[in-house]
């Protein structure tokens, strides 16, 4: 987008200044402006937690009048619908996601092994097994291991989803010491101990594809959108050699794969909103992705918004993994995303305020338990702790 605003600048005479910063920094300095309405940022990328919260706040411009040209029914329903609050946008997606598996078909043959469709966690670590081999740079499975409520906490929320875990009961008492986090979180620490990489506490999901295209890593689960870098020769070392199925199983298939789509806001701060919303309808458009495509070849288009997208016969010869991408996005349901029933939405995260910094707080915890800074079951005592008290200052019980 940055490398392509030249041309936006040419079309209108509107010049950009981009701030670029990591995910977790992101995500706080976004907060920050939006919440005290600083007007620091006329635009910005926000995701669908952010959205609908900072909507109903009145802290975003809403987008309720889009020209027709822009064709806003092109964007899928569900995804739409993430951005909402009270079926009206606050924020136009740049790409939407879910979660897969990745794996090295070269080594898996090597290995004499056949990845499933649809793995189950039990299969996962067998293969990890097998293909790990430290001694060429190999390692059996890359997870993230980074603390930040989006980074490790969007995988590992996966995990205690798919093993039958929840945040929260129906009276908003937090679980997180439960039988199933236990087992989610030894499962996790015991994967990563055997046969993930050293260090794996620093790696998010940007370090861990710098990893996968190095071919260090036998096995990724991670997002969706890493596929167009993965299969792209000019990124991937081992573009030839990637395969990608479903997201793993443990107990239940459900909330196994998450939900997240990175789009672009106008906070109610900002002083040019005339010019935002140009850009926004710009870097969001049908045109836009054909541009991409043009510009640095099919494969690139961000991926997960546009039903047109999976239409084009252009991006389907260029990117053969966009009908599983396109199953996963549309199979992910914020709605109905645990085993036992939830006051709350979301898959990897749940939709309320308060969960930003409990997430994080959290992220912490698991992150002490992969270093063996604590035992799996010190840390989710103490993130169950953290936990309760927030949410009892929160209101949420007493």
């Amino acid at each position: 987008m940055q490398k392509l605003s030249p041309q936006f600048t040419k079309e209108t005479g509107i010049k950009l200044d981009w701030v670029v910063l990591p995910e977790n920094t992101l995500r706080q300095r976004v907060t920050t402006d939006i919440a005290t309405n600083s007007g620091e940022f006329d635009l910005v990328t926000v995701g669908n937690y952010s959205a609908p919260i900072w909507g109903k706040a009145g802290w975003l411009v809403p987008f309720r009048n889009l020209p027709k040209s822009y064709d806003v029914k092109d964007i899928f329903p569900s995804v739409r619908k993430a951005l909402s609050y009270k079926g009206t946008l606050y924020a136009l997606p740049f790409y939407a996601e879910s979660s897969v598996t990745y794996y090295r078909k070269d080594l898996f043959k090597k290995a004499g092994l056949k990845m499933p469709e649809h793995p189950t966690y039990a299969q996962i670590a067998k293969f990890a097994a097998k293909i790990n081999d430290p001694s060429k740079g190999v390692y059996g499975i890359c997870l993230r291991g980074l603390p930040g409520w989006g980074e490790n906490m969007a995988y590992f929320d996966t995990l205690v989803n798919t093993y039958g875990g929840r945040w929260f009961n129906m009276k908003w008492q937090p679980e997180i010491d439960s039988p199933a986090w236990k087992k989610a979180t030894d499962f996790y620490v015991q994967i990563m101990h055997k046969y993930g990489p050293p260090g794996a506490v620093s790696d998010g999901f940007t370090e861990d594809l710098a990893l996968f295209s190095q071919g260090r890593c036998g096995m990724w689960i991670d997002s969706t959108v890493a596929a167009g870098t993965l299969w792209d020769p000019a990124t991937s070392k081992v573009a030839h050699e990637v395969g990608m199925v479903s997201a793993p199983v443990a107990v239940t298939p459900k909330g196994s794969h998450w939900l997240w789509a990175w789009a672009l806001a106008i906070p109610k701060g900002s002083r040019h909103q005339k010019d935002d919303m140009k850009f926004l309808e710009w870097a969001t458009s049908k045109q836009y992705l054909a541009l991409v495509g043009k510009t640095f070849g099919w494969v690139n288009v961000p991926p997960g918004t546009r039903i047109s997208t999976y239409e084009n016969p252009n991006y389907l010869k260029a990117a053969p993994f966009a009908d599983k991408v396109k199953q996963a996005i549309l199979s992910a349901n914020p709605d109905d995303a645990t085993l036992k029933k939830v006051p709350y939405t979301g898959v990897q995260f749940v939709a309320i305020p308060q969960f930003q910094g409990i997430g994080t707080v959290v992220s912490q915890q698991i992150a002490a338990a992969l270093t063996g800074r604590k035992s799996v079951d010190a840390a989710l005592a103490s993130a169950q702790k953290s936990t309760a008290r927030a949410m009892r200052e929160a209101g949420y019980y007493h």
